[in-house]
């Protein structure tokens, strides 16, 4: 396996218009960016700089309005629409919870979709008045976007290039817009902006935030800072791709650490990209060893995850 003393950054343009060759090194340094680090950093993926500009503008729009405000869109039980408060989340067997407020954008199923009535409505605020619009298409970019890249993947795990865009068509995916807060002076000295955790799905797409802070725990077991270019996403593999490979690609532990400088509020904006709900995680045959968890679907090792990290009761 190929070793790296930091995350690659790839063009996801080799892949989509690229020659036969440039293709072939996509596949490859993706791959093998998965295998070591579990993340990589994808540039020229086609996600215009005006609409993640706006969609930046629209969140910090939303999260500086009054409280009341904020909760008449109170996620509740569950957390998967909406907006959840600070003191919600916490990593599993965390401590404490998360210093942090989010907003989830779910899934909305094409007219006619058997999918329609399976998934929560989606809230929407009354402000900033191009908060839908602006998410619903940064929501459809970052899944394509994301499609496409297990797509790559696809040929590496030795499965059919249609494998995962069959498996996440309409698939219970959440877009979370993401709102540190400046640390409060009287927070636990163990409260963290997000404490070390493994994501639940099959890949997140984190657009770039507005400041530093990201971390991932590498292989020889040293905080690694993760820093994209402007405009760039970073990538990350989740527990499900880790279970249907049999841990061949790493779920990689991260976290998000309180600032060392300005005190300031910071902003992100992950896409979670799941499969259909009742999609089976079932090991690929190539990785099966023995050691393989069992076979599970996909909403029910959801749940069992939300459970875990408080956002189901």
């Amino acid at each position: 396996m190929q070793t790296f003393t930091e995350v690659p950054e790839l063009s996801l343009s080799d892949f989509t218009d690229g020659d036969a060759a440039a293709r072939a090194d996509f596949i490859a340094a993706l791959y093998e960016g998965f295998r070591y680090f579990g993340f990589i950093i994808l540039r020229d993926h086609g996600i215009s700089k005006d609409l993640l500009d706006r969609a930046y503008i629209a969140s910090a729009d939303f999260f500086t309005r009054p409280m009341d405000e904020k909760m008449r869109y109170d996620s509740g039980l569950g957390g998967q629409r909406g907006y959840t408060k600070t003191g919600r989340e916490q990593a599993v067997g965390g401590k404490v919870p998360d210093l942090k407020e989010f907003w989830h954008i779910g899934q909305e199923p094409a007219e006619g979709s058997d999918m329609r009535g399976v998934y929560q409505p989606n809230l929407w605020p009354d402000h900033p008045a191009d908060f839908k619009e602006t998410f619903l298409t940064l929501y459809k970019a970052l899944e394509e976007a994301g499609q496409v890249m297990l797509e790559a993947l696809a040929p590496s795990l030795e499965v059919d290039t249609e494998y995962f865009r069959a498996m996440t068509f309409e698939g219970n995916s959440i877009l979370r817009l993401l709102h540190y807060p400046p640390v409060p002076e009287d927070a636990d000295p163990d409260a963290v902006r997000a404490a070390a955790h493994e994501d639940i799905n099959l890949i997140t797409i984190l657009v770039a935030a507005s400041s530093s802070g990201l971390e991932l725990l590498d292989r020889n077991g040293e905080w690694l800072p993760v820093e994209g270019s402007k405009n760039a996403l970073i990538v990350d593999a989740g527990d499900m791709l880790a279970r249907i490979t049999n841990n061949h690609i790493p779920a990689t532990t991260h976290r998000v650490v309180n600032p060392d400088g300005p005190n300031v509020s910071r902003y992100s904006m992950p896409f979670f990209l799941h499969p259909r709900p009742e999609a089976q995680l079932s090991c690929l045959p190539q990785f099966r060893n023995g050691s393989e968890m069992p076979d599970i679907t996909a909403d029910d090792f959801l749940q069992q995850r939300l459970e875990a990290i408080g956002l189901k009761k």
